[in-house]
C-alpha cells in the first residue's frame, strides 16, 4: 500500500507540469491514476497513449513515487537508443529537480546496457584470443580503416570515465570494437579479474543499484529476465516503453545461429587450449557445414534432411568433446591471462553446442500443434556467411513466466489497440484474460480536424513487380499539391529507391533518399527546409519527429504485411493455424496494424500540425480485413476522393 506520508502521484503531477512550464493534460491525468493505481493493487496495466499525450512524464511520476515508497529502483525499458537518451538527457534531470522538494530526496536515476556496451579494462591489456576477421576484413582498405579505430578506441580509453561505445563519437565499428569489449558470459567476474575494480560495467551496475530509475533497452530486460545471473538491480516494477517492440527484441535475444563464422571463432579460441586432434574435428565439422550451408536454397526448414541432421550432430558432438578436452570450469584463478581465454573459449563452444542441440530438437514432434521453434537457412552475401538461425514460435510464455511473474508490469506505447483492442498484443506477450487491464487515455490531438486519411482507391493493387506508373504519378501529383514538405515510408528500400530515382528529375523539390547519408542528417536537413521530401524504407517509420510545416504529407506505399516468404512470421501464421487460429490475422494483419499505426503517427507531432496520410494501397479500403486496420489507426477524416487530399495540400501549402 502507498505510503501516507507521501504527496499523491496526481499532486506530483501537478507540481510537475508547473515547473516545467506545461499544462495539464486530461490523458496524461488518466494515465497517472491508472499507473498508480496498477502498483497499488500489483496488476499489470496496458496503456495506449497518443503521440502529445506526455506519457513519460505520466510513468515516471508513480514510478518514482513507487522508488521511494519501496526503497527499491524501478526499471524503466525502451526499443530505441533516442527515447533512453530523451529520458536520460532531458526527462528525468528536469523532473528530479521539479519533484527533489516533495519528496525524501531528489530522485536519482541512471542508464544501464550490456556488457558489450562498455569498455574491457582488461581486455585492452590483456593477451585475449584473436576476434573473427573473416567476415569484416576483406581489403586493404577495410584493415585500414579498421585501425584507425582501434588506435581512437585505444585513445579514448585513457580518458572516458564511463567505457560507454555510445559516448566515443563519431563512432566505430562493430569488428574494431569487438577488440575491447566482452559478452556476459565472457566477462571472467569482478572477483577474479585483474581489472574488476575499476570495471566499467560493473561501475555502471553499481550505480544503477542505488538509483530510483533504471533506464534499460527491452533485450538487456528479457537477458534479466530469462538468464540464470541477475544484470538488473532487484525490482518490482518495470515500465515497458515502446511495448509494440517488446517480442520482436525479445525474438531477437533468443535466436540461435550457427554458421562456418561461429565454429570456426569457437576452434580458434579453444585450438591453444586443448589438444590439436579434438579442435581439428570441430573444424572438420565447420567445413562441413560450411559446404551444406552454401549448397542448400534460403528459406525455412520445416522438415530436417539427412544430411543436415547428421552434420549438426557432428558439430554437436565436437562441441561437446571439446569442451570436455577444456577440463572444469573456473580453473586457472592464478592465471588471468589464461582464465580469460579459456572462459572465451567455454562461451563460443557453449554457444555452438547448444544451438546445434536446439536446432535438431526442433524436430520430430508429431504434429504442428506440437512444434515450439522454426529453424531457416538465411543466405549469405558478401560480407556474411549463410546462416542457419532457430527462433521461437512464441515468446508469449517465456514473458509471462520471466517478466511478468512476480513483478508488476506497464507496458505502454502509441499503438497497441491494434482494431480497437488490447487482445492481440496481450496474447503475444502471454498474459491471460485476467492478468492485466488496458486502457486508452487518448491522444490530444483533434485527428478529424488536423489530418485526413486518404486511400487511393482507385489505383491497382500494388504487385510483385515495383512500384506500377499510376502509383508514381499519384505520388509526383500529391507532392505537388503539398508544395514537397512529405515523408515517402515505402514497404522496401527498392521501392523508395525505385520512387526516388524516377521523380527526382521530374519535381521540382528537393528529394532526399535513405541512404544518401547518415539517418540523423538526412531527417535534419528534411526538417530544416521546408520543400525538402524524405523517403525511405521501414526503419524510418519511428525515427521520423518533425513537427511543424516542414511535414504536411506522408505517404505510405503498400500496407505493410510481411513478406510471404519470411520465415518466422510464416512460420507463426502456420502455427496459429494449426491450433485453430486465424494465422493471416493474428500474425500478418497484427504486423500490418502496428506498422501502419506507426506510420500514420509521423504526421501529427504538435498540437499546430495538419496535414494529409496517402495510403496509395486500394487493400485498406476494399479488402475484408480493412476494417481491422482502419480500427489501428488514430481518428483522422477518411476519403477516398483523390481531389480532397490534393484541394487541402495546396490550401496548407498557400497558407504556410
Amino acid at each position: 500500500m502507498p505510503d501516507s506520508h507521501l504527496p499523491s502521484a496526481d499532486s506530483l503531477l501537478s507540481v510537475a507540469v508547473d515547473a516545467l512550464g506545461g499544462s495539464e493534460r486530461q490523458g496524461q491525468i488518466t494515465m497517472v491514476k491508472a499507473v498508480q493505481q496498477a502498483i497499488d493493487d500489483g496488476d499489470h496495466l496496458a496503456v495506449q497513449a497518443g503521440t502529445g499525450t506526455g506519457k513519460s512524464l505520466a510513468y515516471l511520476v508513480p514510478s518514482i513515487r513507487h522508488a521511494m515508497d519501496a526503497d527499491k529502483p524501478v526499471v524503466v525499458s525502451t526499443a530505441t537508443i533516442a527515447l533512453q537518451r530523451q529520458l536520460v538527457d532531458r526527462d528525468l534531470p528536469r523532473l528530479s529537480e521539479a519533484l527533489g522538494k516533495e519528496l525524501p530526496h531528489e530522485p536519482t536515476f541512471a542508464i544501464l546496457k550490456g556488457r558489450r556496451n562498455y569498455l574491457c579494462r582488461y581486455k585492452l591489456t590483456a593477451a585475449w584470443p584473436e576476434e573473427d576477421e573473416q567476415d569484416q576484413l576483406f581489403d586493404a582498405r577495410d584493415v585500414s580503416a579498421t585501425g584507425r579505430m582501434v588506435q581512437r578506441i585505444q585513445e579514448w580509453a585513457e580518458e572516458t570515465e564511463t567505457g560507454d561505445r555510445d559516448e566515443l563519437v563519431p563512432g566505430v565499428s562493430e569488428q574494431a570494437w569487438r577488440q575491447f569489449s566482452v559478452s556476459a558470459q565472457e566477462c571472467l567476474g569482478a572477483g577474479r579479474c585483474p581489472s574488476g575494480a575499476e570495471c566499467f560495467a560493473e561501475l555502471a551496475r553499481a550505480r544503477a543499484g542505488e538509483v530510483d530509475v533504471v533506464v534499460t533497452n527491452h533485450a538487456l530486460l528479457a537477458i534479466d529476465a530469462m538468464g540464470d545471473l541477475p544484470v538488473l538491480p532487484e525490482h518490482r516494477l518495470v515500465v515497458v516503453d515502446e511495448a509494440h517492440e517488446l517480442v520482436d527484441r525479445v525474438t531477437s535475444v533468443v535466436t540461435g545461429e550457427l554458421s562456418e563464422t561461429t565454429v570456426a571463432l569457437a576452434v580458434r579460441r579453444v585450438g591453444r587450449l586443448i589438444d590439436q586432434p579434438v579442435a581439428d574435428q570441430l573444424m572438420e565439422a565447420s567445413e562441413d557445414l560450411k559446404a551444406l550451408l552454401a549448397a542448400a536454397p534460403p528459406g525455412r526448414v520445416d522438415e530436417l534432411p539427412e544430411v543436415l541432421g547428421l552434420t549438426l550432430a557432428l558439430v554437436r558432438d565436437s562441441a561437446a568433446r571439446c569442451l570436455t578436452a577444456l577440463g572444469p570450469r573456473g580453473g586457472d584463478k592464478d592465471d588471468p591471462d589464461r582464465a580469460g581465454q579459456r572462459k572465451a573459449a567455454f562461451t563460443a563452444l557453449d554457444e555452438v553446442h547448444d544451438t546445434a542441440v536446439r536446432m535438431l530438437e526442433a524436430y520430430g514432434h508429431a504434429s504442428e500443434t506440437d512444434r515450439a521453434e522454426v529453424v531457416w537457412l538465411d543466405g549469405g552475401t558478401d560480407r556474411r556467411p549463410p546462416t542457419l538461425r532457430v527462433a521461437p514460435l512464441n515468446v508469449g510464455g517465456m514473458l509471462r513466466d520471466k517478466l511478468f511473474g512476480d513483478r508488476t508490469v506497464v507496458l505502454t506505447s502509441a499503438t497497441l489497440a491494434l482494431g480497437g483492442s488490447f487482445d492481440g498484443m496481450a496474447r503475444q506477450w502471454g498474459l491471460g484474460d485476467d492478468d492485466w487491464q488496458g486502457i486508452d487515455v487518448g491522444s490530444p490531438f483533434d485527428h478529424p480536424r488536423a489530418g485526413i486519411l486518404y486511400v487511393a482507391k482507385h489505383l491497382p493493387q500494388p504487385g510483385r513487380d515495383g512500384l506500377p506508373q499510376a502509383y508514381l504519378d499519384e505520388i509526383a501529383e500529391l507532392i505537388e499539391a503539398a508544395g514537397g514538405r512529405t515523408l515517402g515510408l515505402f514497404s522496401s528500400m527498392r521501392a523508395a529507391k525505385a520512387a526516388t530515382e524516377a521523380l527526382r528529375d521530374r519535381l521540382d523539390v528537393p528529394l532526399l533518399c535513405q541512404g544518401d547519408d547518415s539517418t540523423m542528417l538526412l531527417v535534419k536537413q528534411f526538417a530544416e527546409d521546408e520543400p525538402t521530401c524524405l523517403f525511405g524504407t521501414l526503419s524510418l517509420w519511428q525515427g521520423v519527429d518533425v513537427p511543424g510545416p516542414s511535414l504536411r504529407l506522408v505517404i505510405i506505399d503498400r500496407v505493410p504485411f510481411p513478406r510471404p516468404d519470411d520465415p518466422l512470421t510464416s512460420a507463426r501464421q502456420r502455427h496459429v493455424a494449426a491450433k485453430g487460429g486465424n494465422g493471416f490475422m493474428t500474425v500478418a494483419a497484427t504486423h500490418a496494424a502496428l506498422l501502419l499505426a506507426q506510420g500514420t503517427g509521423r504526421l501529427l507531432r504538435s498540437q499546430d500540425d495538419r496535414g494529409v496520410i496517402a495510403v496509395l494501397d486500394p487493400r485498406l479500403a476494399t479488402a475484408r480485413y480493412s476494417g481491422f486496420l482502419l480500427g489501428s489507426l488514430p481518428p483522422f477524416w477518411r476519403t477516398t476522393d483523390p481531389g480532397v487530399p490534393r484541394a487541402a495540400l495546396r490550401r496548407l501549402s498557400s497558407g504556410d
